[in-house]
């Protein structure tokens, strides 16, 4: 290898050896700004999720409560709310359902043992309820000894093919009042 060529590689070489340094340099030099300072980079994309569910679902609602100056923080019960994700956390992901079809839609038996039965005998009544309320089906849900009975029935055979389809989870994922009940139990004006 020609001396230039030996003297450019050797260049080449140092250049990329310090690299690693200004980075470090950096990193010590920024190492203490906190989460704020993760993302700086003019090309940065933010994670939209804040990695866990109710984390995420109760900071939503943090971030409603401080943008209202109405909010009386006075009331303000987020462990509440945080009581309320965990019986979703339950019925959603622990509890058992068996549905049969009936006439117009469809029944459905909820059970387990413990914590989630204790949230299957809440959610379940209180769901429904709001089903009805604001429409288009006729949902009933009753408190039982393991659990809770759902049942839903729709107009016509088209909505009952529908009820049917969605099953347990998908009737009680029905409806956008999730949110809005979130802020209330948040804001202590409604229990669950």
């Amino acid at each position: 290898m020609p001396p230039f060529a030996r003297r450019a590689h050797f260049g080449l070489i140092a250049a990329l050896a310090i690299l690693p340094l200004a980075a470090a340099a950096q990193t010590a030099h920024h190492g203490t700004a906190g989460h704020a300072g993760h993302a700086t980079g003019t090309n940065a994309v933010l994670p939209m999720l804040p990695g866990q569910d109710a984390f995420g679902a109760i900071q939503e609602i943090v971030d409603a409560l401080a943008a209202d100056p109405a909010t009386d923080w006075s009331r303000v019960d987020l462990a509440a709310l945080r009581e309320h994700l965990i019986d979703m956390h339950e019925v959603t992901l622990r509890a058992v359902a068996r549905a049969r079809g009936i006439d117009g839609g469809v029944a459905i038996e909820v059970t387990k043992t413990g914590r989630t039965r204790e949230a299957v005998r809440r959610m379940v009544p209180a769901h429904a309820a709001e089903l009805t309320a604001t429409g288009p089906w006729l949902a009933t849900g009753e408190a039982t000894a393991n659990g809770a009975r759902l049942t839903v029935t729709g107009r016509d055979d088209a909505e009952a093919v529908r009820i049917r389809a969605l099953g347990f989870i998908g009737i009680m994922a029905t409806g956008a009042h999730h949110q809005p009940h979130h802020l209330a139990v948040a804001r202590d004006e409604l229990r669950y």
